[in-house]
């Protein structure tokens, strides 16, 4: 897929982090953009800044948690809008905890935004791009599913679970032109959950852009990427691969590089710090 134009995407976790600089980068691209969150009101506003860049956006307020309701959703983009070209899988939680202090509709509420949702609505498109031999499917992942994180364990397992499923459909509907990509930020500045968190990353673990992440979508699209990971540039993005090609031989030697980095202080400490009646809500990534 050399352009973008005219193509209909459906991106969700539309009205905030990330979220927003991916409806900005797909309408300079001249795509129509399905644009999916909750706040109809924060919605609108990202289909402002996209018709400005030259885009089309279309707001539909849903929340992504609600599976039984992902049929009507997509029932009616098909039928008013266009049959969807590109699905960005964006939508995402996270809650800091220790793990026996989850309850178990924390752990249903990540695992069903960030992962069952993304699963649902691929199901549900899968036809329609079958029938047409094209479509790219584009699942926003995190480093925390390439190893896990302590005091974020359900959403590392969320993550693991997309870049696995991920891995799996690439080959299952490979030769069919409908292409599965996995972008794997760490930790992003400026804006969504370490943002949100008002607690700096470490320094030694590296920050990214926001539009680092999103030019990484853009190549993933156009290139049929399968496996983005995304730091702060190409120095810490090798490294970040050649730790994770150390932990399959010696898991526990990357456990302790964690700790040296106080990846697990940090996440300890965004735990005490969570408001207990705190409301979920669809941000975006990452760690």
């Amino acid at each position: 897929m050399t352009t973008l134009k005219g193509k209909t995407v459906l991106l969700t976790g539309a009205s905030r982090g990330l979220g927003v600089y991916l409806a900005r980068a797909l309408a300079r691209e001249q795509a129509t953009i399905v644009c999916i969150s909750r706040s109809k009101s924060k919605l609108d506003v990202t289909c402002e800044e996209i018709k400005a860049l030259g885009g089309q956006g279309i707001s539909i307020p849903f929340d992504m948690q609600n599976l039984t309701e992902l049929p009507v959703l997509v029932q009616h983009i098909q039928e008013f809008v266009a049959p969807v070209d590109i699905l960005i899988n964006n939508a995402g939680i996270e809650i800091h905890r220790a793990f026996a202090d989850y309850s178990r509709e924390e752990i249903q509420a990540v695992l069903t935004t960030n992962l069952l949702s993304a699963m649902e609505l691929t199901r549900l498109l899968l036809p329609s791009m079958e029938e047409r031999g094209s479509g790219r499917i584009i699942n926003i992942a995190s480093l925390a599913g390439k190893k896990g994180v302590a005091y974020n364990s359900i959403y590392s397992a969320s993550k693991a679970g997309l870049i696995m499923w991920t891995d799996a459909m690439r080959q299952e509907l490979a030769g069919t032109g409908i292409y599965f990509s996995s972008i794997c930020p760490g930790y992003v500045s400026e804006t969504g959950m370490t943002a949100d968190s008002h607690i700096p990353a470490p320094a030694l673990a590296g920050t990214s852009t926001p539009m680092r992440v999103v030019n990484a979508v853009i190549k993933a699209i156009k290139h049929n990427k399968a496996e983005v990971i995304v730091n702060e540039n190409l120095i810490t993005e090798a490294v970040t691969k050649l730790m994770f090609a150390i932990g399959q031989i010696s898991p526990t030697s990357v456990d302790r590089i964690y700790r040296l980095l106080g990846v697990a202080k940090l996440n300890k400490r965004r735990a005490e710090n969570w408001t207990p009646n705190r409301r979920l809500e669809i941000s975006t990534h990452h760690k």
